[in-house]
């Protein structure tokens, strides 16, 4: 019997190690000119996307992500977005990881634990499906190659807009945010369109339906925007 429930154990232990990936994570490095640079990485439910940034104004300067599969040694990489390298979209890339003491050692680096996927409402991958229009919700297919993405930790955000099938990266923003009475708020960290809108803040209504994140408000440009966004699962 105690054999039986040692054995049960050592089954769950590579799930455990992996959903310890959750949340987000940061890294600081130097390119050769000297210039600190930002790295953030964020896990998931099985997608996740990295950032890298100038710290201090937040000047973009790449992303890379899509899904993976790990098993608390190993963890696989398949890429749907990279803008540096277009051409890594559609592979898929084993590398070894650890955590010690809220530290992510992974791809030759040192990530520190910025969160577990707590305390923000909406953890989690997300695909916009819909749009208000002339007062009704017309619904978008998710499955499709070209997709726009928000994938969230516990206090970090970023969204991305890209198309699988011909590798196309079309832009990307992030940064932190919270949820507090109803009131979806972002800081803008990076924005690859606009370097000029780091550190704006926008505040947004929000409410989960049946599973969908329905948001709304005035986007950055000062229009209305309604749009539903709903859980990706693949």
């Amino acid at each position: 019997m105690k054999k039986s429930l040692i054995a049960i154990c050592m089954l769950f232990v590579p799930f455990l190690h992996g959903q310890d990936l959750d949340g987000a994570w940061l890294t600081v490095a130097s390119n050769d000119e000297g210039i600190q640079t930002e790295h953030t990485l964020t896990f998931t439910d099985g997608f996740f996307s990295e950032a890298i940034y100038v710290k201090g104004d937040g000047k973009f300067l790449g992303t890379k992500g899509g899904s993976y599969i790990s098993n608390g040694e190993t963890i696989n990489l398949s890429y749907e977005f990279s803008n540096e390298e277009p051409g890594l979209v559609g592979e898929t890339k084993s590398k070894s990881y650890a955590i010690k003491n809220n530290v992510l050692e992974l791809g030759g680096m040192n990530w520190s634990r910025i969160d577990n996927g707590s305390p923000g409402d909406l953890f989690g991958a997300w695909l916009i499906s819909g749009r208000e229009r002339d007062g009704k919700i017309v619904r978008r297919d998710t499955s499709g190659p070209r997709k726009t993405m928000k994938i969230l930790s516990g206090t970090r955000f970023q969204w991305i807009a890209y198309n699988t099938e011909t590798k196309q990266f079309m832009g990307t923003g992030g940064g932190t945010y919270t949820t507090i009475n109803g009131k979806y708020t972002e800081s803008i960290g990076f924005f690859s369109r606009d370097d000029s809108r780091v550190g704006a803040s926008l505040e947004f209504n929000y409410e989960l339906k049946d599973g969908d994140w329905h948001h709304s408000g005035l986007s950055s440009k000062g229009s209305p925007i309604y749009e539903v966004w709903s859980k990706r699962t693949q």
